[in-house]
């Protein structure tokens, strides 16, 4: 109506001065056009285009209410919103702008520096470095958010990156040890040096787990020095037993 100059027509009146009819019933006419069929029949006997938003207003005074309620609701998930250490920066930003344009539609003036002291605050305590820095280095209010964004986004990046070279240093420790404690004839091993002093005594071929219990090795790779043969010790060759036997029975002999 503004743009088609009859606003005037449905502004409070101050002067004693006529309304022009033409404006009236073009500025009556857009308010019949923007509201449902059903009211304009409530209205069909209003004449002056003030009348009808007044009588609007009243109507829809509840509405009023119920957005400053939701205003208030979405402040208070403004404050609270906290960022998970699982959580991407892009995750969290969407969620942020998305409350942040829901606020600004509901006519609350929400600053780009308010929105960048927001986003810092909500950081985990994995980003307490690059927060610090960013508020030591940089003047929040005149900071544009998609800048914070764009900083908070290149640290995450670099934090994943150290963690991964970390993370496949410590695997590569972690096999080359297991592999230092396995032998090299029977392919079993100790997975630390009291495992292996507290097997000592037992027997090659037999010894004991953690939880206390018998472990029996695997022998079918194992070669005996003395026959030649697979799946025991030299220690426990039968051509070995039968050999012990048998000087023992000459020595009984001799006797």
């Amino acid at each position: 109506m503004d743009a088609h100059g009859i606003w005037e027509t449905v502004k409070k009146k101050t002067s004693n001065k006529a309304p022009n009819q033409k404006k009236s019933k073009q500025a009556l006419a857009f308010l019949f056009q923007a509201i449902p069929e059903d009211m304009v029949l409530q209205m069909a006997s209003y004449t002056d285009p003030k009348q009808v938003l007044d009588w609007l207003k009243t109507r829809y005074l509840g509405v009023d209410r119920v957005r400053t309620s939701r205003l208030a609701t979405l402040k208070r998930k403004l404050e609270i919103l906290r960022m998970k250490e699982d959580e991407t920066v892009d995750d969290f930003v969407t969620k942020l702008s998305g409350l942040a344009s829901k606020v600004r539609s509901l006519g609350y003036e929400l600053e780009e520096g308010d929105l960048v002291k927001r986003l810092l605050d909500s950081m985990p305590k994995s980003f307490l470095q690059i927060v610090a820095s960013i508020e030591q280095c940089f003047e929040l209010d005149s900071m544009l958010f998609d800048e914070a964004v764009g900083t908070l986004k290149t640290y995450e990046e670099r934090k994943r990156a150290t963690e991964k070279v970390e993370d496949t240093q410590g695997r590569l420790l972690l096999a080359s040890d297991e592999k230092s404690h396995v032998c090299k004839y029977c392919g079993n091993g100790h997975s630390n040096r009291d495992d292996f002093r507290h097997d000592r005594g037992r027997g090659r071929g037999s010894g004991r787990s953690r939880d206390g219990n018998e472990r029996v090795r695997d022998k079918s790779h194992v070669r005996c020095y003395k026959c030649g043969e697979l799946s025991h010790y030299k220690n426990e060759c039968p051509k070995w037993e039968k050999e012990e036997a048998g000087l023992i029975e000459e020595e009984l002999t001799l006797f």
